[in-house]
């Protein structure tokens, strides 16, 4: 398998995790986010530490023009990628009514629409080959009426549970990475942090463990991944709750 990994919203969080651990094991890198700098930086050292070689490709997929150019880089037949992360991504406020729909709609198409489209252009290029690995960061929220981000996050995981079945026996497989609340810059963006806003510490779990359990089972051809055992545990009760206390229980932070 081609052993360059395209990781969108790599600039921070579980996505710089993924780049640092997917180095680590030798991969190439494509590093997509918006932080030109912060892109630079990452790929810089990760080169000095692991002799790999990166790309940069500064883009906002909230805007489909910037995803298309992502779209054609993991089209080109002469650079191979062999493992897509679609990682980025932004939380809002759960408060539907009251958030802006201009943001509502832009949060829509970094979950889903640039998701959709760059699972499509990889996949045209993976089939073509016969083989690769797609990652769709997910989460637990999407087990839960949380919003429209457990709305979108729960597309992501019904699209990579199909697709895993769909294409596993050309050679491609597609994984669903669905992490609880965890130690980024993603909730601190959001004003919570550990032990605020009633999530208990239990309930926090560290990126490299996220990461390094995600890695050994998108290399296991799963469809879905739930880090860590009490997470999975709390994903499967969840279909046996009825709404109302799920959307209490999906409430817990922001």
């Amino acid at each position: 398998m081609p052993r360059t990994a395209l990781i969108t919203g790599a600039s921070s969080g579980l996505g710089a995790e993924f780049a640092r651990q997917l180095a680590a094991q030798g991969a190439d890198l494509v590093l997509v986010a918006r932080d030109e700098a912060a892109l630079h930086e990452l790929g810089g050292r990760l080169t000095a530490e692991h002799g790999i070689r990166h790309e940069v490709i500064v883009a906002d997929l909230a805007d489909p023009a910037q995803t298309a150019r992502v779209a054609q880089r993991l089209r080109n037949a002469e650079r191979p990628v062999g493992i897509l992360v679609n990682n980025a991504g932004f939380g809002l406020p759960l408060d539907f009514a009251g958030n802006d729909i201009d943001d509502e709609v832009r949060h829509l198409t970094v979950h889903v629409e640039a998701t959709l489209r760059l699972m499509h252009a990889a996949l045209d290029a993976m089939l073509a080959r016969g083989n690769g690995r797609i990652v769709n960061v997910a989460s637990v929220a999407a087990f839960l009426p949380r919003g429209t981000y457990g709305a979108a996050k729960r597309w992501v995981l019904d699209v990579s549970r199909w697709a895993n079945v769909a294409y596993r026996d050309r050679g491609v497989t597609v994984t669903a990475v669905c992490p609880g609340f965890t130690h980024t810059d993603f909730h601190a963006r959001m004003g919570l942090a550990a032990g605020r806003e009633g999530v208990p510490g239990p309930l926090w779990l560290d990126a490299p463990f996220v990461v390094s359990s995600a890695l050994r089972d998108v290399a296991r051809g799963r469809a879905v991944s739930v880090p860590s055992v009490r997470y999975r545990l709390l994903t499967s009760l969840a279909g046996l709750l009825p709404d109302r206390i799920l959307v209490a229980a999906g409430g817990t932070g922001r």
